[in-house]
């Protein structure tokens, strides 16, 4: 019999090359890695790793193995989902994830409507990177994820996921009051071209929207001032040190002195969210409640561009 939670790890490795990146990503040690993978290798009485130099590669008998381990982990969370309508009723715990703005904006209404509707439902939120909520579903530590999708990140066409579209969140241009550009209605990127931008190279999702946005309107922004929080980054647009895009999702706390002016042109820089679950969790009550809520929560916003129905 196979052990999906040791499968999972050999997954793990497959995915990230090595023992010590599977590792970090399941927040495992390597030594524990290396001790699940020989456990499913007694199980399965066949070598799944050997040597090669200093470090070790999958054998053809493991490749094998993981060419059938999309499909047996959709089964598996399709029997789960259907032995969750005798046990559970209205309960149930539901673990979501997203980026910040998303969390706040999203997830925090979508869990107070569960509450409202569900109270023996249990939900749990946490905030993640993109790039981090793959790994976190693959390793079940959460069930729902609100992602962006980035260069290297799983393609829709991703077998371990299931992901759907649920909005379209515009970026607008943050400027100081007084700005050139402030009060002039919707104006071209490409106007901001001259300017310096503050960008968050530690938030993967938003820099790398930052510059392809801006690289699709013409130019590469100069970046001269880095910053991780919107506050941090909304002081230094407000005295002068640079511009940046601020997402519809992300407020902008009152007298803090600076500007949204909206962007036209084609494309119009908007950030893409997906609703991603493990591929045939989506019949699970607790998971399909999240889904729900969240697309409530998504068209409950005027702001944003609604791409899911129902």
């Amino acid at each position: 019999m196979i052990d999906l939670r040791r499968l999972q790890v050999l997954r793990a490795v497959h995915q990230h090359g090595t023992v010590t990146d599977a590792a970090a990503a399941l927040h495992l040690t390597p030594s524990a890695v290396s001790q699940q993978i020989q456990a499913l290798s007694r199980d399965l009485q066949v070598g799944l790793l050997e040597r090669d130099g200093r470090r070790v590669r999958l054998t053809q008998a493991a490749h094998a193995l993981l060419g059938h381990a999309d499909v047996l982990y959709a089964k598996w969370e399709e029997a789960t989902a259907e032995l969750a309508d005798y046990g559970r009723g209205s309960g149930g715990l539901v673990r979501m994830s997203a980026f910040a703005t998303a969390l706040s904006a999203l997830l925090v209404p979508a869990t107070r409507s569960i509450r409202e509707e569900f109270p023996a439902m249990r939900v749990e939120m946490s905030e993640a990177e993109s790039s981090e909520c793959f790994d976190l579903l693959l390793g079940d530590r959460i069930d729902i994820a609100v992602v962006v999708p980035l260069p290297g990140s799983p393609t829709p066409l991703d077998q371990r996921f299931d992901q759907q579209p649920l909005a379209d969140d515009p970026q607008d241009l943050i400027v100081p009051e007084g700005h050139r550009l402030a009060g002039r209605g919707p104006v071209e990127l490409s106007q901001a071209a001259t300017e310096s931008f503050i960008a968050a190279p530690g938030s993967i999702d938003q820099h790398q929207l930052i510059l392809a946005a801006c690289q699709a309107a013409g130019f590469s922004p100069h970046i001269e001032h880095r910053a991780q929080e919107w506050n941090a980054i909304l002081s230094l647009v407000a005295h002068g040190f640079g511009v940046s895009l601020l997402p519809r999702l992300a407020p902008i706390p009152p007298g803090v002195p600076v500007v949204r002016v909206a962007l036209r042109g084609s494309p119009v820089p908007v950030r893409r969210l997906l609703t991603c679950i493990r591929k045939g969790s989506h019949g699970q009550p607790a998971v399909a409640r999240g889904l729900a809520a969240l697309r409530r929560a998504a068209a409950s916003r005027s702001d944003i561009t609604v791409l899911c129905s129902g």
